[in-house]
């Protein structure tokens, strides 16, 4: 049994989940997240624990189970607390804006890079070169943050690019001269 798999999962107050096999949806201040669940994984509620259990035990079964154990509990997460990733720009000239639905970027190109926001993604500019991203699913919004970060991701020679917070570049020592 995996170990992940067998852990309950404590359902907060404000959640609501609704399952009819073979899908899943859950409900929260913050929105609504649906997943479908394979027939091999069993579920059972109780007044405020959800268990994942399996029909049976085989070696690609079990891999399942911790996962799908993971997704759930990410679902409840997101529904009740949101998950939040926080991007910093480092270079000079480097900047961000929010402009309707569109993230604008000054990253040193001869023009700025406009990316559409998600629906599901609140996005926060703060002091021009920090990006607070929310979101419930937090499957997309890594994906949003990974697609920004594509732009201009960071290099180890003076240090720019677009990192996520607390991130720790290694630095090369670059050339020398005689």
């Amino acid at each position: 049994m995996s170990r992940i798999g067998k852990l309950p999962i404590t359902i907060p107050k404000d959640v609501d989940i609704n399952y009819n096999e073979p899908e899943m949806v859950v409900k929260g201040k913050f929105g609504t997240l649906q997943i479908e669940i394979p027939e091999i994984i069993g579920i059972t509620q109780d007044e405020n624990r959800l268990m994942v259990n399996l029909k049976n035990e085989t070696r690609s079964q079990r891999s399942l189970h911790g996962l799908y154990r993971t997704l759930i509990h990410n679902m409840v997460i997101g529904v009740s607390e949101q998950f939040q990733i926080t991007l910093n720009l480092q270079g000079v000239g480097y900047r961000a804006s929010v402009q309707n639905q569109f993230l604008i970027l000054n990253l040193g190109y001869s023009h700025p890079v406009k990316i559409a926001i998600p629906e599901g993604i609140s996005v926060e500019v703060m002091q021009n070169n920090t990006i607070n991203l929310k979101g419930c699913d937090k499957q997309d919004l890594g994906l949003f943050a990974s697609n920004i970060r594509s732009w201009r991701k960071p290099e180890p020679y003076k240090g720019k690019g677009i990192l996520y917070k607390d991130e720790q570049i290694l630095r090369k020592a670059g050339k020398s001269g005689k």
